[in-house]
């Protein structure tokens, strides 16, 4: 099954088992699933190839972290308590991000190849995020990439 199908089929599994953080969850995911679907000029009821909802999937995770980080500066953890919980659901859709050690081993490789120095940074981090797609946090890239190079 489609990560998409999987997802909407998850709304009747949290309706039964009365999880109101993951139903809420999941159908705000289907509707920004159902939106991208019609921002590719295609019918609201066809779905997603995986690639296409893990970017939707991480966009929507991307949204959390800034939500939990700009409620948390603010001092509103019971605001922030509840995107904690929403992120959580989503992350479990997401495949497992790659370690610092990992990219480090990666980002050492492609140093020795292209003789990459610091003023070739951004170009650098750019390749290895093609590389990795989906696979690390940018943030996580660059942070190794600065580090190696400086």
């Amino acid at each position: 099954m489609a990560l998409h199908e999987s997802i909407k089929a998850g709304i009747k599994d949290a309706m039964k088992a009365r999880d109101e953080v993951k139903l809420r969850t999941l159908r705000s995911l289907v509707t920004a699933m159902t939106n991208e679907v019609v921002a590719k000029k295609r019918k609201p009821d066809e779905f997603l190839t995986d690639e296409e909802a893990f970017a939707v999937l991480k966009r929507a995770s991307n949204q959390r972290k800034d939500s939990i980080e700009q409620f948390d500066k603010a001092g509103r953890t019971e605001l922030s308590e509840p995107e904690k919980a929403e992120l959580a659901v989503i992350e479990s859709f997401l495949p497992t991000m790659m370690s610092r050690e990992d990219i480090a081993v990666i980002v050492k490789a492609k140093i020795a190849e292209t003789g990459a120095d610091k003023s070739k940074a951004g170009m650098l981090t750019g390749t290895i995020m093609k590389e990795l797609k989906g696979k690390a946090d940018g943030g996580d890239v660059k942070a190794v990439v600065d580090e190696l190079l400086s």
